[in-house]
């Protein structure tokens, strides 16, 4: 892939291959949610190791987290766990116990990012249609949405169900551009991962990464990012 890196580097486009044409402009959004919208690695890591420690399992520095998430709780579950998560029992044990550990925590430790709250207040100004689709298990992620992003009108709040493919498989992304009305080509799809952009590309969505979250720009660029966001407030510039 062919990528023009300019001096300085914000929202500028990054020029990948592609039938996509970057002067569709973007009516609605799609956010991720963990990484995106909100800091929760280290609620999520805290609960993961809870439920390792209870297994005898070795914790993980949080830090390490960051490339563990990102495909839903049983892979982040599986990763933590190493080559004993071909042990189906204590795999299902462990994300048993990490739902727990989660549930208690109650979202302790998780906040918006620095920005996130001014620029969904702007968005909610200029009445730009928005929702949440996240890999996190359905519940959890309106139950966090709920918490900490409360008065701002998403017409759509999804995480993982059952029946309903994981991102990045581009089926829950329709969902959500049916609940939003408008055409997925005049959507930007928001997100800190790989994940996020194969989602945005599969879906004919504008892929935007940001810099902010769990991942950096070598996986986001290298995933197909249409644009990448230094900053929340960089967002703004995209909306037609």
């Amino acid at each position: 892939m062919n990528v023009t890196r300019p001096e300085v580097y914000t929202i500028a486009p990054v020029r990948a291959p592609g039938v996509f044409d970057l002067r569709m402009p973007v009516h609605a959004l799609i956010f991720d949610l963990d990484g995106t919208l909100a800091d929760s690695l280290t609620d999520i890591a805290e609960a993961m190791n809870s439920a390792l420690a209870q297994h005898s399992l070795p914790p993980h520095p949080v830090d390490a987290y960051r490339l563990m998430v990102g495909n839903g709780v049983t892979m982040l579950a599986t990763r933590a766990i190493g080559p004993k998560a071909s042990d189906p029992a204590l795999l299902l044990s462990v994300l048993d116990a990490h739902h727990a550990a989660y549930q208690a925590h109650a979202h302790a430790k998780t906040w918006p990012y620095p920005g996130i709250d001014a620029m969904l207040a702007t968005l909610v100004e200029r009445k730009v249609p928005m929702g949440v689709l996240s890999n996190k298990r359905d519940a959890l992620t309106a139950g966090l949405v709920a918490q900490r992003f409360g008065s701002v009108p998403f017409l759509a709040v999804r995480g993982e169900r059952d029946g309903v493919p994981r991102k990045p498989d581009p089926t829950a992304a329709f969902e959500m551009a049916l609940a939003l009305n408008v055409l997925p080509a005049n959507i930007g799809f928001v997100g800190d991962t790989s994940v996020d952009m194969k989602t945005a590309r599969a879906a004919g969505m504008k892929a935007i990464g940001v810099l902010w979250g769990f991942r950096g720009r070598e996986e986001i660029e290298g995933a197909g990012a249409h644009h990448i966001l230094s900053k929340p407030d960089e967002l703004l510039a995209l909306i037609g």
